[in-house]
């Protein structure tokens, strides 16, 4: 097996942001929740058979959710035997232990939803039956959980709770989507109950949250189950919501970006891809376009300079939408699926197990590179992780990892 380097990073799944002082956060979908992990030096393209495999680990358990990279482990939930555990692995990617969570999901694609999420030395999960549990980084030994059911009587969705938690400061916040409790801000060191927001007073969806900072406030902004929701993180205040438009709109669950005043987003139903103006003080929004044929259900998107790079649901496809008023500009047959973009390329991996490497050349996307995964099990939803020239790539009970350096 071969070892390599250490990633630090300065910044937010999947790599470190600082929230406040001295504070290291890995996180979902790379430093900043939108796709984008900033590395250097990385190949402009594979061989015929892809980038080197440098290992692969295939005791998991069954899962979708993506690993987290730490400077001495790696961090990723599974489900085996019903029971959803976090695993911990060398970043040579050995066996170290794991830690018990809760019942995880076993009905519609059974396995682990989301992404762990690490605050210096602890780590915050969530299982598809709605557990929240803080653990040890190093040792996984737990400290505290409660249950988005049983504490907050929420409902679990169709597909299981499926958010990565959001860390602000000391304060983690999560979605149990109730009547009266749709989003719950708790100490992180504790879970202690800090605020609690009815938002749109509905079920929850599937998005991980973002965090808008603004002079004034920050926003924290997510979807429940038709509606996308502006949240004051100071006492929970709902200060804006957009509701969704259509039939069975009930999986919103790509996380929004947020850029010079405009908030994106991109939905497999209800309104497609659409574009918020968000006021100085973030307490309005206003619709400035929307585009229904731009239906991207769960495989997130990427935003560079004027243009976002997704692909379809309907049609299986990738799209490139010019951001001023919402038109598709062009479209490449590479199935469906995840977008991830890291020094100036892009990373596909879709359904049928394709991973690409695209350059993203203004309204065009101009395809360099393909191999086939042969390895894992079940379906091929989860979002590769790229870290210090390696890309993880979790294939049901199989993390893989790949010299892209």
């Amino acid at each position: 097996m071969k070892h390599f380097d250490l990633c630090f990073f300065l910044a937010f799944i999947l790599l470190f942001p600082i929230i406040g002082s001295g504070q290291e956060v890995l996180q979902w979908s790379g430093p900043d929740r939108d796709g984008v992990f900033h590395e250097t030096g990385l190949m402009k393209s594979w061989p015929g058979t892809g980038p080197e495999l440098l290992w692969e680990f295939d005791s998991l358990g069954n899962g979708y959710s993506s690993p987290v990279i730490t400077k001495n482990n790696i961090l990723i939930n599974g489900e085996v035997d019903t029971v959803s555990y976090l695993f911990a692995l060398d970043l040579s990617g050995k066996y170290l232990w794991k830690s018990k969570i809760g019942k995880e999901w076993m009905l519609s694609y059974p396995g682990s939803r989301s992404t762990p999420t690490v605050v210096n030395d602890l780590v915050y999960v969530t299982t598809g039956w709605g557990q929240v549990a803080c653990l040890e980084t190093r040792t996984g030994k737990p400290l505290w959980s409660v249950n988005m059911v049983t504490d907050f009587h929420g409902q679990a969705p169709r597909f299981g709770f499926s958010e990565s938690l959001l860390i602000n400061g000391n304060t983690v916040y999560c979605s149990p989507g109730s009547p009266d409790t749709n989003v719950v801000a708790l100490d992180r060191f504790t879970g202690k109950i800090i605020w609690i927001s009815k938002g749109a007073g509905e079920i929850t969806s599937y998005c991980s949250p973002v965090l808008i900072r603004l002079p004034q406030r920050n926003i924290l902004v997510t979807f429940s189950k038709t509606n996308l929701l502006g949240v004051d993180t100071k006492d929970g205040k709902l200060l804006w919501s957009y509701k969704q438009e259509g039939q069975d709109i009930d999986c919103q669950v790509n996380t929004p970006v947020y850029e010079n005043g405009f908030i994106y987003c991109v939905a497999g139903n209800g309104n497609g891809a659409f574009k918020l103006k968000l006021s100085d003080d973030g307490t309005k929004i206003t619709e400035v376009w929307k585009n229904g044929r731009c239906d991207n259900l769960m495989g997130g998107f990427i935003k560079v300079n004027d243009y976002l790079y997704t692909s379809g649901y309907e049609k299986r496809q990738y799209y490139v939408v010019e951001t001023t008023g919402g038109n598709i500009v062009d479209s490449v047959n590479f199935d469906r699926g995840t977008t991830n973009y890291s020094d100036g390329m892009l990373y596909l991996y879709n359904e049928k197990g394709q991973v690409g490497l695209f350059k993203p050349n203004g309204p065009k996307m101009e395809q360099v590179s393909t191999f086939k995964l042969t390895r894992g099990t079940k379906a091929h939803f989860s979002h590769p992780v790229i870290c210090n020239g390696v890309m993880y790539i979790r294939h049901g009970k199989s993390l893989l990892a790949y010299k892209i350096k």
